[in-house]
């Protein structure tokens, strides 16, 4: 049976990818995730503000929202909470790819191009086999347009396309206002993969000390529906390499996650609660599931139930939804 795939250009044994997390903090673990089955791994993120902290620099960007607030900086670790710094993560880098033989793939966390140009280039420079670009920004300032957010996007990719050789991910939001556009745009722009969608944490109030707080809670299964829509979407009319995160929990997950046009499965928050060996469950999972429906290979199934392949593309439009609302059944 071929569970081969090909993700940002990367010839993977399976589609199963790990994804940003505190399991990749160690050599061990990620030989943990390694000798389970995982076909690569995307190391922690390296987030601009430590960049920045080292540099001095932080460019405009990283400024909308809390020059405006005294209190801003309060919500920002201090450098000593980072898990590493800078030069510490690209030792980590090396380091991993000496120890392991899957793909290592690098990440960074932020807005702007600020220092990332140079740690991009220092990240491959370890040895990373690729570089996932998480751009992480909420656009709270009124004056800001959508014009300019997506310009943002672009000119960081393009300014890293133009100082690294080895691929790049670019982790995409899904509350653009013309999400497939953008996305064709980052393809001509030379992004490698794109990853849907970067999970945006919302913070939740104390009502006993009256404080805004941060709340980290997992993906469920549930939530890989809108990344596996605009895959299905997406699949066949851009170039770049599509992955889905969020909600990757289960061998029926990456089957879906295969069918809407995926190369890769991203896995985090089901890693965190049951550890390294659930990597090797879910593959066995997929691996009997193909051999009782009689595929052979992952590319047989491969955008099969993509917007294009199926029967009804309207069903990943405006139709599903007046469908699924007229679908329910009240039992008043």
């Amino acid at each position: 049976m071929d569970l081969t795939t090909t993700y940002m250009g990367l010839k993977l044994k399976n589609p199963i990818v790990p994804s940003a997390s505190p399991l990749s903090e160690t050599v061990d673990s990620v030989k943990a995730l390694e000798d389970a089955g995982a076909s690569a791994v995307v190391v922690y993120s390296l987030f601009e503000e430590q960049i920045a902290h080292e540099s001095g620099e932080l460019d405009h960007y990283l400024h909308y929202g809390s020059e405006s607030y005294a209190e801003a900086t309060s919500y920002f670790p201090e450098p000593e909470e980072f898990k590493m710094g800078p030069y510490e993560y690209l030792d980590h880098i090396a380091n991993l790819k000496k120890a392991v033989d899957i793909p290592v793939i690098g990440s960074l966390n932020g807005v702007s191009n600020g220092g990332w140009v140079k740690y991009a280039r220092n990240i491959q420079e370890a040895g990373a086999d690729g570089l996932e670009l998480n751009i992480y920004y909420i656009p709270t300032n009124p004056n800001l347009t959508a014009a300019e957010v997506e310009t943002m996007y672009i000119d960081t990719l393009t300014a890293i396309k133009e100082n690294i050789s080895i691929p790049i991910a670019v982790k995409l939001s899904p509350y653009f206002t013309s999400l497939a556009n953008v996305a064709k745009r980052l393809d001509k722009a030379g992004a490698d993969a794109l990853v849907m969608f970067n999970r945006f944490y919302q913070p939740d109030f104390d009502l006993n000390n009256l404080e805004v707080v941060p709340n980290l809670v997992l993906s469920t299964s549930w939530e890989m529906r809108l990344p596996l829509r605009w895959t299905a979407i997406l699949y066949g009319k851009i170039k770049s390499s599509l992955a889905v995160t969020s909600g990757v929990n289960s061998p029926e997950d990456v089957i879906k996650v295969m069918m809407a046009g995926g190369d890769a499965a991203m896995i985090c928050s089901e890693l965190l609660k049951n550890g390294p060996k659930r990597i090797t469950e879910i593959l066995d999972g997929v691996k009997n599931w193909m051999t009782e429906n009689e595929y052979d290979s992952i590319d047989l199934m491969k955008g099969s139930m993509s917007q294009k392949a199926v029967g009804e593309p309207a069903a990943f439009e405006r139709a599903n939804y007046m469908k699924t609302l007229q679908s329910y059944k009240t039992l008043l």
